[in-house]
């Protein structure tokens, strides 16, 4: 693809207030990992070579047009991508015709990941490990270390769900001791991570401090994820993966 490219940011969630009102919508959050990463590649305008836009699924009822943009990107959610909802049942159909366009490529982030790997037929559910949480080390395959040009992905986390098989159209990426699925591609077809690259760490530690204090996590638990939640972890170098992705020829 050449630039500029049109990157719809489907947003499967809204961020807690504390997050939302310093860091905006998860469209503004990942227009911010975009710029970072588009900076770091070095090849592309940030200003002029990329167009996103974002776009309310959950409560709203619009998609764009397929016809009208270059690629989608799927945003986390606290929603389970198995849930069998309207909502959630329209987004994986709708992923399943952005698969099936000969033109249009595909960006997943962990529950757009888990739809990703529910549209291409993969069974996605709860992991028996449980959470996985704040930065974690995941184990690359020789296509992952070609991809995002590393030996390893230190990466955000907030899981217990996973996609627990590859789809037979998508190439490995990566795994880690609680989810031996953490990310897939298809050649100009679709990218996708478990983790979360557009996270850092006061967004982790005040999403943690949250549901600790709902019940969700366990003190202990808690206090180790906000203990690693400032390690320095690879987002810009994987939103900068992303972007090559969609500048394949």
């Amino acid at each position: 693809m050449h630039p500029p490219l049109r990157i719809a940011v489907l947003e499967c969630d809204t961020p807690v207030d504390a997050v939302k009102a310093q860091y905006g919508t998860y469209g503004d959050i990942f227009k911010r990992l975009l710029k970072s990463s588009a900076a770091a590649l070095g090849s592309l305008n940030f200003e002029s070579d990329l167009m996103i836009t974002g776009w309310d699924i959950v409560d709203g009822t619009e998609y764009p047009s397929l016809d009208e943009i270059d690629a989608i990107l799927l945003t986390g959610s606290k929603h389970d991508a198995f849930a069998d909802i309207p909502w959630i049942n329209t987004l994986v159909e709708y992923t399943k015709k952005a698969y099936a366009h000969d033109r249009v490529r595909i960006i997943g982030v962990c529950f757009g990941h888990q739809i990703l790997g529910r549209a291409l037929g993969a069974p996605v559910g709860r992991s028996d490990l449980g959470w996985e949480l704040s930065v974690c080390d995941v184990d690359l395959t020789e296509k992952g270390k070609e991809l995002f040009g590393k030996d390893k992905l230190k990466i955000h986390q907030m899981h217990k769900d996973i996609v627990s098989a590859y789809p037979k159209e998508v190439v490995a990426l990566g795994s880690s001791p609680r989810c031996a699925v953490q990310g897939m591609y298809a050649a100009r077809k679709l990218i996708a991570v478990q983790g979360h690259p557009e996270f850092n760490g006061e967004i982790v530690s005040t999403i943690i401090t949250l549901r600790s204090e709902a019940g969700v996590f366990s003190k202990e638990a808690s206090e180790d994820a906000i203990a690693r939640a400032q390690i320095p972890h690879d987002g810009v170098s994987i939103g900068a993966a992303f972007l090559r992705f969609l500048l394949e020829e």
